[in-house]
């Protein structure tokens, strides 16, 4: 009798956590886009844009380069990971805001976005008004999380089967914020690690299984530190900590490693657990970020790649050819892996379909401006490499 009356009282016990990770993955839909799909041949691609840091002198070119992405790249779906349009009013911003939206807008691709450091820095405007701006595109899927959680931009994107409604992935957005009370870098918060464990368990339970996903946000996470080499001292293509410049570090042979270290990774300065939460569940696949402007790379590191992407902006200087996004692609037949690329400008310009694509004598000048400055720098930044590994036998660059 008591083992029976135990197995019920177990049995009730099960039904009321079940039903408690239900109706939490329920109460916050409006945190959770509509889903989006995957093509009827099961793919499912994503432009990464990242850091346009959009103003008077970059934004023509800028535009143009990002809407010659598109027109060559034909994603499902961009995401755009903060530092985009910060001008002194928001009238001006708005302004930026329009010039980068109307690529998307015009070519009808759903846009998903979240904010950087710079987004709202100076303190003429909030998240939640930059968000408004974002929002009056049609093309904009993006979220305003409001009171529910920290920060202005942090929600979900499940991507369902091709012929169904059945979620077979899950894109997660952040706010990674912008700095802490002491002035430094900041993090995805505890509400918000919060608002993810419980919301990948809802998921799962929902569905029956764990779904894989990938995030997004601007400011990548301290672990980064963590996958990295660490030395005392320093040698080529090895950087500082962002917080202890006595520590230096480089690509670690011990990770599988990706792209190219360029500058050190500024990550926030407090750590809240957002990694650990991740590494724990297991359904994240890589974190995805911006912020450093020329560190196009990934490490693999607990079972998640954090990868980095590269400014997506063009500024009429040597390096900025250098600058491009980053394509990530899907296959509903795969959820468990991804694939994912770095276009350089330098390289994008001297394909054929951008040259078949530019139509006019400003495309024609910027290409060429773009080919002139960034043959210097590309082929300088490969012969260190290769001198770096003759000379040391360290790898610094890999496949991107």
């Amino acid at each position: 009798m008591k083992r029976t009356l135990r197995s019920i009282l177990s049995l009730i016990l099960c039904a009321v956590i079940a039903a408690g990770t239900v109706l939490f993955a329920n109460a916050d839909d409006a945190l959770t886009t509509a889903p989006m799909h995957f093509g009827e041949d099961g793919s499912f691609k994503i432009l990464h844009i990242t850091d346009t840091h959009l103003h008077d002198d970059n934004v023509k070119e800028s535009t143009r380069l990002i809407a010659l992405a598109c027109d060559t790249e034909d994603p499902d779906l961009v995401i755009l990971t903060g530092d985009l349009a910060s001008e002194d009013t928001i009238e001006h911003t708005a302004e930026r805001v329009d010039q980068l939206m109307q690529v998307f807008e015009s070519r009808g691709i759903p846009t998903a976005v979240t904010f950087g450091n710079h987004d709202s820095e100076n303190g003429a405007y909030t998240r939640e008004d930059v968000m408004a701006l974002y929002n009056a595109y049609a093309c904009s899927i993006s979220i305003d999380d409001g009171d529910a959680l920290t920060g202005c931009g942090t929600y979900l994107i499940p991507i369902a089967a091709s012929d169904s409604d059945e979620t077979r992935f899950n894109l997660w957005i952040f706010d990674s914020g912008d700095y802490d009370q002491e002035g430094h870098y900041a993090n995805v918060a505890e509400d918000q690690v919060e608002w993810y464990r419980q919301k990948s368990a809802g998921s799962e339970a929902e569905n029956g299984k764990m779904i894989y996903g990938l995030a997004f946000q601007h400011i990548i996470v301290p672990e980064i530190y963590d996958a990295l080499e660490e030395k005392n001292y320093r040698t080529a293509f090895s950087y500082p900590h962002i917080y202890d410049e006595s520590k230096y570090y480089r690509f670690s042979a011990a990770n599988t490693n990706y792209g190219m270290l360029n500058e050190k990774p500024c990550c926030g300065y407090y750590n809240h657990g957002q990694f650990a939460a991740m590494a724990q569940r297991g359904d994240v696949l890589a974190m995805f970020t911006g912020h450093d402007h020329t560190n196009a790379f990934g490490v693999k590191y607990q079972g998640i790649d954090i990868v980095n992407s590269l400014s997506t902006r063009y500024n009429g200087d040597t390096f900025s050819t250098q600058y491009g996004y980053r394509v990530i692609g899907l296959d509903e037949n795969a959820p468990d892996k991804y694939e994912t690329r770095v276009v350089r400008w330098y390289d994008f310009v001297n394909g054929k379909e951008v040259k078949d694509l530019a139509d006019s004598r400003e495309d024609k000048a910027l290409l060429a401006e773009i080919r002139f400055f960034g043959t210097f720098c590309k082929y300088f930044k490969a012969f260190c490499a290769v001198f770096v590994k003759v000379f040391t036998g360290r790898t610094v660059r890999y496949p991107d």
